[in-house]
C-alpha cells in the first residue's frame, strides 16, 4: 500500500461508531481552523449507519460547526433518494435531519438520472464546489478533507469492484458502474474513482463484523497478485486509518 496504515481494533461495534465519531469531530475542527470549509465524504452500509446516530447526539453535534460542513458520498445506486437502497435516504435518517446542516451544503449524488449523467453532473458539481478546472487528464483532482469507505466482502470499496472498469479510471473523477456478481443485486451505480480517492487528506475505513474477518486479514496483507480495490484506496499524500471491531479483526495475527 502507497500509505503506511494505521489500525486500531475496538471491542464491538458501538465502541467502534464512537470512535469513528470521534474521528470525524477531530477531523472537522482541524479543517475548519486551517481553513473553511470541511469536506466530508459519506459511505453508506450499517457500520456508518452507526457512527451517524452518535454523531446526531447532542454533544457531538455541538463539537462541529456544521455550517462550515460540506458533505459528500462516495457512491450512490442509481435509485431515487426516497428508494431504501439509497445511500443518500440511509445518511438523510441517521444523520443529516438531526444536525444544524444548511441544505444547500449537502451534495448528493443525483440517482435517478442515468449512471452516465449522473457521474457527470456530481463531477460538474464537484469542479464548482472545490473551484477547480480540471484538464483532460482530470488534473486537479479534489482534495477531501476526509473520506470515509467501507469493506465488502469481495474487497470493493466505494462502488470499485474487483475486475471492474472502473479501476482502471484515470481522468474521470466520478463514473458510472454496473455490478452483477452476487451476492450484490444488478444495479447500476456511481462511484468516486481512484484518482479522487487517493488525493484525500485522510481516508478512514470502517469494518464490523466476523464475516468481514477472511477479507480485511487479506486487505491488510502485501497484495499478491492483482491488488484488491480496498487496497488501491490509499491517500497518495495523507493519513490513512483502519477502525475495525473485534470480530472483524479475528483474522488478523
Amino acid at each position: 500500500m502507497a500509505t503506511k496504515a494505521d489500525l486500531q481494533i475496538f471491542e464491538d461495534r458501538q465502541v467502534l461508531a464512537q470512535a469513528a465519531a470521534g474521528q470525524v469531530a477531530a477531523a472537522a475542527r482541524k479543517a475548519i481552523a486551517q481553513h473553511q470549509p470541511f469536506r466530508l465524504v459519506l459511505s453508506g452500509g450499517s457500520t456508518p449507519r452507526a457512527m451517524h446516530h452518535v454523531l446526531s447526539q447532542p454533544d457531538y453535534v455541538e463539537q462541529i460547526d456544521w455550517p462550515l460542513v460540506q458533505i459528500f458520498w462516495g457512491d450512490e445506486r442509481c435509485v431515487p433518494p426516497e428508494h431504501p437502497d439509497s445511500n443518500y435516504r440511509m445518511a438523510e435518517e441517521t444523520l443529516l435531519q438531526h444536525i444544524p446542516i444548511p441544505a444547500g451544503n449537502i451534495h448528493r449524488i443525483y440517482g435517478e438520472l442515468s449512471p452516465q449523467q449522473a457521474a457527470a453532473d456530481y463531477q460538474r458539481r464537484m469542479a464548482e464546489l472545490f473551484n477547480l478546472r480540471p484538464d483532460e487528464s482530470g488534473i486537479p483532482f479534489p482534495r477531501f478533507d476526509l473520506i470515509l469507505l467501507g469493506l465488502g466482502p469481495d474487497g470493493h470499496t466505494a462502488s470499485l469492484f474487483p475486475g471492474s472498469d472502473a479501476l482502471a479510471e484515470k481522468h474521470l473523477w466520478a463514473t458510472g458502474v454496473t455490478h452483477d456478481q452476487p451476492p450484490e443485486p444488478l444495479v447500476a451505480r456511481v462511484t468516486l474513482t481512484l484518482p479522487v480517492i487517493q488525493a484525500a487528506h485522510q481516508i478512514i475505513f470502517l469494518v464490523a463484523g466476523g464475516d468481514k474477518a477472511n477479507r480485511l486479514a487479506e486487505v491488510l496483507s502485501p497484495a499478491v497478485g492483482e491488488p484488491l480495490p480496498a487496497q488501491l484506496a490509499t491517500p497518495s499524500n495523507g493519513k490513512l486509518l483502519w477502525l475495525v471491531d473485534r470480530a472483524a479483526a479475528a483474522g488478523l495475527r
